[in-house]
This record gives structure tokens, sequence and C-alpha cells, in this order.
């Protein structure tokens, strides 16, 4: 089980930090994505983190604004999200895939195998 929580609404320029509780899974052998999806719009990859933590990767129209990191012991993947965008309003969802590999990070959503329930996130002008 996957349970997103952090979101809600924030002034353009604003900042919110996005956390994802893990359960019922062996958290460490997963890697960990982020995806949103706006109101009429497909899903979209936002960042994703490998098993360690040791490696992370980012949609081009977040890099430098948005960070994701993972604490194994507490099997929670956050989502650090600075100077938000009106357009990044959008229900913002965690997922989770087992890999062998370390290092590997997943891109695709169709890649991923749990999610959560999402949590919204509204960027006001």
């Amino acid at each position: 089980q996957l349970v997103e929580s952090g979101g809600g609404l924030v002034q353009a320029g604003g900042s919110l930090r996005l956390s994802c509780v893990v359960s019922g899974l062996t958290f460490g052998t997963y890697a960990m994505g982020w995806f949103r999806q706006a109101p009429g719009k497909e899903r979209e990859f936002v960042a994703g983190i490998t098993r360690s933590g040791g490696s992370t990767y980012y949609a081009d129209s977040v890099k430098g604004r948005f960070t994701t990191s993972r604490d194994n012991a507490k099997n929670t993947v956050y989502l650090q999200m600075n100077s938000l965008k009106p357009e990044e309003t959008a229900v913002y969802y965690c997922a989770a895939r087992t890999t062998i590999i370390s290092s590997i990070v997943f891109m695709k959503g169709d890649e991923y195998t749990d999610w959560g329930q999402g949590t919204q996130v509204t960027v006001s002008s």
C-alpha cells in the first residue's frame, strides 16, 4: 500500500513537500517514482529514485526545482517541490516497482506495479 500526503494549495513560487509511505512491500527492493496528472491531460513522469536512493532522475520541466529522496528506514519517499507554477496543478502520485537492479530508475508509468491514491496539488497564480 502506498499513501501520499502533503498536497494542498500554494501560491505560485511557493513550496510543498509530498510524502509517500509504503507498507506491505519490502521497500528497499523497490525503485520509486513520482507522476502527476492534470485535468484533461495524460499522466506524466516527474521524478524517480533508485532502490538505495543513490541516484535520481527528473523530468526536464522540474529539474533544479524538485528533489526526490527516500528514507528506507521509514519506508518513505519524498518529493520536495520548490518554485511551483500554476501549470503544475495536478494530482501527484507515487509509484513502486521491485527490481534487482540497484541503479535503475523507471520513467514510464506502465513499468510500475503499485500506485498510491494521489494527493492534490493546487498552485494559484
